[in-house]
């Protein structure tokens, strides 16, 4: 059975991506090890635009330091590591991680405006990159500025990027636009390579007892697969552009379900984090026994073959099926009544 697709022009042995996370990304061992389980590529952890903000404040700081003292004052410029040890680090990874490893790599860079990011972007791609995902991970709180504006601030900052690299540019934005099929048009006429699909955005918490607010991590669940999954199979054969799955992929089953309505590619992060890294050989040997029970040969035959433009029933994506939900849910305490 033929695992093989493509992503963004890249051939890839597998739908299994390992996406962005610092603990399964930060170690170089750790992408090995995801080579070795069967990862067909990685998408290291985010670079944050804050991280390249302070950099520069830092430099700036200690390049204007002491302007007015003596010439000779030269201890007032720091050794070159102190300001550029983040950024310089996260290029020595790409280009570790590459000698190292045979499966593309993937840089990911995550900001809220057009900073930084083109320079940076193009060092990337130096570093020898495969190709960069932007995260663009902005939660707008600007009473004043409409939902057009922030749609092209999200056009402003891909097309900078695009134009200033000669590498694929993924895109990984969150559903919370007020036409999400619009915005992705968009988004594949502005050129975009890939539309990862979709961000979480981690929500704060409340620890009463310091009365602070707190950071809440939580990992996905198989649930958390169905908002993806939905306006993947609604995008597919629509626009031109390649498809990422990601939250809420646990199982094979659920990296069969997502290249059925039309995603070329999986990402996993909260199940590795789970089972461990070892658990990708699980997932691939998951995929291969349903594929062979029910008689598939590739991942390409059944890619796209349940996506909204190939249901006889178009509706199935929209309202009728939660209408149909509503309706013929029931709930346990009508089945307690009735006995």
């Amino acid at each position: 059975m033929d695992l093989t697709t493509t992503y963004m022009g890249l051939t890839l042995k597998s739908p299994l991506v390992v996406g962005a996370s610092a603990p399964l990304t930060e170690n170089l061992d750790n992408i090995k090890l995801i080579e070795d389980a069967g990862g067909a590529a990685v998408v290291l952890h985010s670079f944050f635009q804050e991280q390249l903000q302070k950099e520069r404040l830092e430099l700036d700081h200690h390049l204007s330091y002491g302007t007015y003292t003596f010439a000779e004052a030269l201890t007032y410029f720091p050794e070159p590591e102190i300001f550029h040890i983040g950024a310089e680090e996260y290029l020595n990874h790409i280009r570790q991680a590459k000698e190292m490893t045979d499966i593309p790599i993937i840089g990911s860079l995550n900001g809220y405006d057009l900073g930084g990011w083109v320079d940076y972007a193009k060092l990337v791609e130096e570093a020898g990159a495969d190709a960069i995902e932007l995260n663009i991970y902005n939660v707008p709180t600007d009473f004043q500025k409409t939902g057009v504006q922030i749609e092209q601030e999200y056009l402003e900052i891909f097309k900078a990027v695009k134009a200033g690299v000669n590498i694929p540019v993924a895109l990984k934005i969150s559903p919370f636009f007020s036409n999400m099929a619009n915005m992705a048009q968009q988004f594949a006429s502005a050129g975009v390579d890939a539309l990862v699909l979709f961000n979480r955005f981690y929500q704060p918490d409340i620890d009463l007892e310091q009365l602070e607010v707190t950071p809440n991590l939580l990992l996905s669940n198989p649930q958390s697969m169905r908002l993806p999954l939905r306006w993947i199979a609604i995008l597919y054969g629509r626009i031109s552009t390649d498809f990422a799955a990601t939250s809420g992929i646990h199982r094979g089953e659920d990296v069969i379900k997502m290249m059925m309505v039309g995603a070329n590619v999986t990402m996993i992060v909260s199940a590795l984090l789970r089972h461990g890294i070892s658990y990708l050989k699980d997932i691939n040997a998951q995929m291969l026994k349903w594929m062979e029970t029910h008689e598939y040969e590739s991942i390409k035959q059944m890619q796209g073959s349940m996506s909204q433009i190939n249901c006889p029933d178009k509706s199935s994506f929209e309202r009728a099926q939660y209408m149909r939900a509503i309706q013929t849910y029931n709930p346990i305490w009508n089945d307690i009544l009735s006995s």
